[in-house]
């Protein structure tokens, strides 16, 4: 029979409480993040239902990157499913950045879009910061723009980025009580790893970053009570690094030499974790679920300012 923290032991005698014991005897449950999804996409319907129109996601993709366009498809498909209405525009390879800037500030000023993404990564030549920028803040359903970062940072209301807000959303399917508790949050980007900490702190959890510089990453993993592996590396966090019974999200989306993919997290952590996200069908499914929370939201936001 299974403990809250889903890891599994055949005796309740302290004597048999060893790691290496336990690490033999547990198998972690997985935080179905699709179908998690698919419940909030249901509860989105319901609200996109009461709004005098549907809200508009713009989303705009610049060359032909393949992850890209896969990305952009699932994102069309989901608002398809939820009733949000999804405009996208599909610029070359040779676009220049004023002609994504452009594009931009149309769907800025165009009252009738309520979110707007642009598709990273964005090809060479373009500064991925400044068009990020030009998105109009009331817009960036993204939440990577300057202003929603420091919105995030001093605790004021905005849009929130949409991996680590999902991430924050399955803790919390699994009534997780983040108080108190040591997180590992490997990466620091701003997209995900930085982002996730101060949500982490927000829930009054210690949160510690570990990135390629960190000397110590396997000792600070074997201290953490959840880890957030967002690095990219195939295979970063193994069965050895991970507390028995840890929470374990796996953002990572990486693809082996014989084409399967995988996150950063190994196999034989299953074997360890008390959670665990798959890769795929983890955490890629709530990342597209928050950003139409936010779409939704804005929408909202916009209709009854009017």
């Amino acid at each position: 029979m299974g403990s809250a923290l889903g890891f599994r032991t055949l005796c309740d005698n302290p004597l048999h409480h060893n790691i290496q014991w336990e690490r033999l005897h547990m198998t972690a449950q997985l935080i179905d993040g699709k179908a998690l999804a698919r419940s909030m996409e249901a509860k989105l319907a319901e609200r996109i239902r009461a709004l005098p129109r549907k809200p508009v996601l713009a989303v705009l993709l610049v060359g032909e990157d393949p992850a890209s366009r896969v990305y952009v498809r699932n994102k069309v498909l989901a608002c398809e499913r939820t009733g949000i209405e999804s405009r996208s525009v599909h610029l070359p390879e040779t676009a220049t950045e004023e002609d994504v800037i452009r594009q931009v500030r149309a769907w800025n000023e165009d009252p009738t879009v309520d979110g707007i993404l642009v598709q990273l990564p964005l090809p060479r030549g373009i500064d991925a910061q400044r068009v990020i920028e030009t998105v109009a803040l009331e817009k960036d359903v993204d939440g990577f723009h300057v202003g929603s970062a420091g919105a995030l940072v001093t605790g004021r209301e905005g849009f929130r980025p949409c991996t680590p807000s999902g991430v924050m959303e399955m803790l919390e399917s699994i009534g997780y009580e983040l108080r108190g508790k040591h997180a590992l949050v490997i990466g620091r980007s701003n997209i995900v790893g930085k982002p996730m900490a101060m949500m982490l702190l927000e829930k009054d959890a210690t949160v510690t970053v570990a990135h390629s510089r960190t000397p110590n990453t396997k000792e600070l993993a074997l201290a953490a009570d959840v880890i957030v592996a967002a690095a990219g590396r195939a295979d970063l966090v193994t069965a050895d690094m991970v507390k028995p019974g840890a929470v374990v999200i796996d953002v990572g989306m990486n693809r082996r030499p014989d084409g399967r993919l995988c996150g950063d997290v190994a196999d034989d952590v299953r074997d360890a974790a008390g959670w665990l996200t798959p890769v795929p069908g983890g955490v890629g499914p709530m990342t597209i679920a928050m950003l139409l929370v936010n779409t939704v939201r804005s929408a909202e936001m916009r209709l009854l300012a009017q």
